[in-house]
Order: structure tokens, then C-alpha cells, then sequence
């Protein structure tokens, strides 16, 4: 759905931001600014900075910042879209209806339908586990050491032993067969007709990151099987994109995820305190969740089961969220099963212990395969380095290789030198070497690292926005088609539009990107990290330097790409490079 730029800029205006994250975040007054705790990581003094004039938010210890609609988001994992409507409806604004084509609309309608009923069907279980009916499913909940503040906030239920009592609750309120089965509560057999999905059950609503319920779970009572049965895939429950406690662990200020197999698992350790913690539901870690979990955290610990089978579903773990970007550490939980038991057993202090002294993802894999040689034999431990060898090499970053080259020699008493060049060895025999080339300039020196022209590119847009007299001093040199990237060229022009008409408002700005990772990209442009720069002669050369070297990449990258024939463009970046080795001479004041 797309919305007039002047509706959007309506809906942020009318929500002034520090109203609406002081919802979110206890906010003090200082000078100007509103400072807090920040919610998007976790600290013990306020680094959370909220200004009212330029209606945006920064946080000095980890970056964070944007606007109100940036704001919900980190905090609420909303789309661009959903935080509009959210918004608008705070503000008491009317937008208009989406206008979609008919099959979108039934697609829509369905979800609404399916999400309206799962809400009335978790109602339902709820009231069953706390009527007499569900005084044995009650029971082994409070046996297994939940508290009834536990139960009502993770929503547990039961479903009764008659095989067919939601099915014929939701029909007397309504609600169609065929619906019913879409939303992957009844199942049809010739023998038994139509009958509930879950019966005789504990029931664990599935919730997504907004808290509606999009399935179930339930574990049987009593001795039938299989133990535990999960929601079929419906138009609202994908079982490889969502994560059981997901919509309360994101609200967590831990900076990773406690990584768990099961529901009791989550609720358990949730219960204990950990609240970050979350599960896969009934599948092996997909690429699908480890790109969710990629959305809030950079670390995950894996609180898998200590026995055979959870030791595998670990080692399969390991390299999906390494590809995600993720690092990854594995909590043991012997002499306990899974993190459930050892909560009751051994408390919360000592499982804090066990995530102190977690293992690193990558030397646990090779703890592992150290069972599978003779480690007392010469042929034995020579055959388990080649293939730790061979496994070092999926490190592709040479730094990242180095340090774990290094933690395996050390962890295994060998030579990093001995260590180094059997790697090189096993690189060269299964392909795996190359020459690294590096991109030239035109005079044939190597390139700068494109990461450090962009942070120089994102400083003089942070430099542009907090002082709005350096504008006529980057301007003067720097034009919007001296930056790299489409988004940074863009979030450029529209800076320098704004400065043009005398309108600065990165708020406001911040509009003109409604797809999810292109908001939280511009809103990162205007809050670069800058030096705490002492004297005004650092200033003023950390300005020169900065402008000196965007431009200096910009006219090499032309020149790079400049097709000889264009005789033009070339008279064009001749007279660039003399303007720059003209601007090489000149003092640039910060003033």
C-alpha cells in the first residue's frame, strides 16, 4: 500500500517522538534532550539521547537512531507500513483504504479470518486448563514448575479428551468447516469424520513477533503419540520463519539468544529469568531462522539437549548462523538432559555459569570430531588436523582464519607455523587458493577499502545535519553524485535539497524510505560515530581530510568507468582532479 508523502509527513508530525517512545523508555530532561536507558541494548547509564526539535533519537552506545517511525520499527518489529498505521491510529488519522487486487484480497481476508480464530481457539484452551476439565493438564504444568503468572503470560491451555470440542464451539460461533481446516485445527478421517487437531493436550499457542497467535503446539497427555504435535502450515504459520517466545524474547536488553529445542525449554528459562531465550518449532534451525534471528541479535548461545541427537542438531546449527553472520557458542547441559531440567536442578546462578563459560561454536564442532579418530595414534591425530584443516578454511575472512588457526593450535598443542601450512596445503590441493587481486586506481595504486569511504561519506552527512553552517562549506566541493551507492546518493540529494530550500528535517527525510532495511540504512547515515576531535585545528583538518578523500574515490571511480571515446567526460574529470589538487592547497575552517 503506498501513501502520499504529505499523509506520511502528517502521521509524524502529529506523533511528537518523545510522547511516543516514553511509552517505551523511561525519559529525563537534559538541555534540550531527552536522555533514557536504551532499549535496544543493554547499559547501566542513560546513552539514549531523544530530541524533540529535530524529532529523532540516537543512542551513543550502539548507534541506534532515526526517527518515530525507526523508533517502532527496532522496538516493535514493524514494517514501514504497519508503523504508519500504528501511528495513524494514535493520532486519531485516517488512511485511506488499501486498494488490492482480488486475489490479494482473498489472500488477505484469509490471514485476518485464520488469526481471528486462532485467537478464539487459544481463548477456548485457556479456559478449558482452568475449568475442572483441565484440573490433570493444570496439574502437570504446576508440577513441572510453573506458576500461574507463567502460565497466563505464555497463554498455556488444554484441550479436552473429546476429540471434537473446539471443532463444534467454533461452528457454534460461526465460523465455517472449511475455514476451520484452513486453520489447521480439525482433521477429517472416514472413520472418525471430522475431529480436532489437538485433543487431550497441553496446549502452547504459537505467537509471532506482534503477539497473534498464528498456531499451536501441544503435548500429549498420557502416553499417546506422538508426544508433541505442532499446527500444520497454514496461510499465517510458517514453521522454518518463526520462533516460540520470539515476541517476548526481542524485548529483551540482552545483546544474544538462549537457543532452545522446546517450549518448556523457553518457558522454563523465560520463568528463571532468561528472557531471551527461544526455540525452533518442532524443525532444525532453517536459513530462514537464523535470518530472523539476524534481526536482533549478533550472538546466539545453543542450549540444545546433551544427548546424541541434540549434540548433531547443534554441529547442524553452527555453520547455518555462521553463514547468517552469526556467532555462535554452545551452553552444555550435563548431567541434565535439557535446560528445563537443569533449571530445576541447579538453578539459575549456575546455568549463568554455563553461559560464562560457553564453547565457541567452531572449537565444539572439533571437540566432536576428535571422537571420530585415534587421537593417541600419529596416523589418527595427523588425519583429525587435515580435516580440522579443511574445515578452517570456511573461514573466508584471512583475519577471522588467523585468530582460529591460532585458538586450535593452542587448544591442541601444535605449532601455528605447522598448523598454518598445512591449511595453505589443503587450500591449494582442493582448489580453494586464489590470488587476491585488488581493484586499482587509475594511476595503478591500490584502492582505498570501500567500508572507509563510506564511513567518510556518512561523517559529512552527520557533519551536514548537526551543523547546518558546514553545508556550504562540503557543498562546495562535495556534490550528491560524489557518494557510493545508490541509497547514499539518494539520502545525499535530498539532504542537499533540503539545506537548498533552507528546510533541514532528517526526520522528515527519513520518509522517502518505506522498505524495511532501506529505513534502518539511511536512518544509520546521519548518526556515524565521529572522533572526539580536541582543538579546532583537528577539526579543521579532520573536514579537509574527510572531503579530500570522498572526492578523491569519487574521481577514481569515474575514471575507472569512463569510456574512452567520451572526450566530454574526460575534460570533465581532468578539470575535477585540478580542482582537488587546488582544494590539497587550501585551509578548509570548520567554522
Amino acid at each position: 500500500m503506498y501513501y502520499p508523502d504529505e499523509l506520511i509527513e502528517e502521521v509524524r508530525t502529529r506523533n511528537d517522538i518523545v510522547d511516543v517512545i516514553s511509552d517505551y523508555v523511561r525519559l529525563q530532561k537534559k538541555g534540550s534532550s531527552y536522555f533514557g536507558l536504551c532499549p535496544f541494548h543493554n547499559e547501566k547509564s542513560p546513552s539514549f539521547s531523544v530530541s524533540r526539535q529535530k524529532q529523532m533519537y540516537y543512542c551513543f552506545g550502539c548507534g541506534a537512531g532515526g526517527n518515530v517511525f525507526t523508533f517502532l520499527m527496532e522496538y516493535e518489529n514493524f514494517s514501514f507500513m504497519e508503523a504508519v498505521k500504528f501511528l495513524a491510529d494514535r493520532a486519531g488519522i485516517a488512511l485511506p483504504e488499501a486498494e488490492y487486487s482480488k486475489e490479494a484480497k482473498q489472500r488477505a481476508d484469509l490471514k485476518a479470518s485464520i488469526l481471528e480464530i486462532n485467537k478464539i481457539a487459544a481463548r477456548y484452551y485457556y479456559v478449558q486448563l482452568k475449568s475442572e476439565r483441565g484440573v490433570g493438564a493444570h496439574t502437570y504444568l504446576t508440577d513441572r514448575g510453573l506458576t500461574e503468572e507463567t502460565i497466563t503470560a505464555f497463554g498455556l491451555g488444554y484441550s479436552t479428551k473429546y476429540s471434537d470440542d473446539l471443532y463444534q464451539y467454533l461452528r457454534g460461533k460461526g465460523y465455517s468447516e472449511d475455514l476451520i481446516r484452513q486453520a489447521g485445527l480439525i482433521n477429517t478421517d472416514e472413520r472418525q469424520g471430522v475431529y480436532d487437531k489437538f485433543w487431550n493436550r497441553v496446549i502452547f499457542p504459537i505467537m509471532d513477533v506482534n503477539s497473534r497467535v498464528i498456531g499451536f503446539g501441544g503435548r500429549v497427555m498420557g502416553d499417546g503419540k506422538p508426544k508433541y504435535l505442532n499446527s500444520p502450515e497454514t496461510a499465517v504459520f510458517d514453521k522454518s520463519r518463526n520462533l516460540y517466545g520470539l515476541n517476548r524474547a526481542r524485548t529483551s536488553r540482552k545483546t544474544y539468544f538462549l537457543l532452545c529445542e522446546g517450549y518448556m525449554d523457553v518457558i522454563s528459562l523465560h520463568q528463571a529469568g532468561f528472557t531471551n531465550a527461544v526455540a525452533s518449532l518442532g524443525t532444525a534451525l532453517t536459513s530462514g531462522h537464523a535470518s530472523l534471528i539476524k534481526r536482533y541479535v549478533q550472538e546466539v548461545y545453543l542450549t540444545y539437549d546433551s544427548d546424541d541427537a541434540g549434540t548433531r542438531a547443534a554441529l547442524r546449527a553452527v555453520p547455518i548462523l555462521k553463514e547468517a553472520g552469526i556467532s555462535a557458542k554452545v551452553i552444555r547441559m550435563d548431567p541434565y538432559k535439557d535446560p528445563d531440567e537443569f533449571i530445576k536442578n541447579l538453578g539459575a546462578q549456575e546455568f549463568e555459569n554455563r553461559i560464562q563459560n560457553a564453547r565457541n561454536g567452531f572449537m565444539f564442532s572439533l571437540e566432536i570430531l576428535e571422537r571420530e579418530f585415534d587421537m593417541a595414534s600419529p596416523e589418527g591425530k595427523t588425519a583429525f588436523f587435515r580435516e580440522a584443516a579443511n574445515r578452517l578454511l570456511s573461514f573466508e575472512d584471512e583475519l577471522e582464519r588467523n585468530n582460529y588457526i591460532e585458538a586450535v593450535a593452542s587448544a591442541y598443542k601444535v605449532s601455528k607455523e605447522s598448523l598454518e601450512k598445512l591449511v595453505a596445503k589443503t587450500a591449494v590441493s582442493t582448489g580453494l587458493a586464489r590470488p587476491v587481486t585488488r581493484p586499482k586506481k587509475a594511476d595503478g595504486a591500490v584502492l582505498q577499502k570501500e567500508d572507509g569511504i563510506v564511513t567518510s561519506q556518512k561523517v559529512l552527512l552527520t557533519w551536514m545535519i548537526e551543523n547546518e553552517n558546514l553545508y556550504s562549506k562540503i557543498s562546495s566541493y562535495i556534490s550528491p553524485d560524489d557518494f557510493t551507492g545508490e541509497l547514499n546518493r539518494r539520502v545525499a540529494k535530498l539532504l542537499y535539497e533540503q539545506h537548498e530550500k533552507g528546510e533541514l528535517n532528517p526526520a522528515k527525510l527519513l520518509n522517502h524510505f518505506t522498505s524495511e532495511e532501506e529505513h534502518r540504512e539511511a536512518a544509520s547515515l546521519f548518526h556515524t560515530k565521529i572522533r572526539q576531535l580536541k582543538t579546532k585545528e583537528e577539526q579543521d583538518q579532520a573536514l579537509k581530510d574527510t572531503i579530500l578523500k570522498v572526492k578523491a574515490h569519487s574521481i577514481n571511480e569515474r575514471t575507472l568507468n569512463l569510456d574512452p571515446s567520451d572526450m566530454a567526460g574526460l575534460q570533465h574529470l581532468m578539470e575535477e582532479k585540478r580542482k582537488l589538487e587546488e582544494l590539497r592547497q587550501l585551509h578548509i575552517s570548520i567554522d
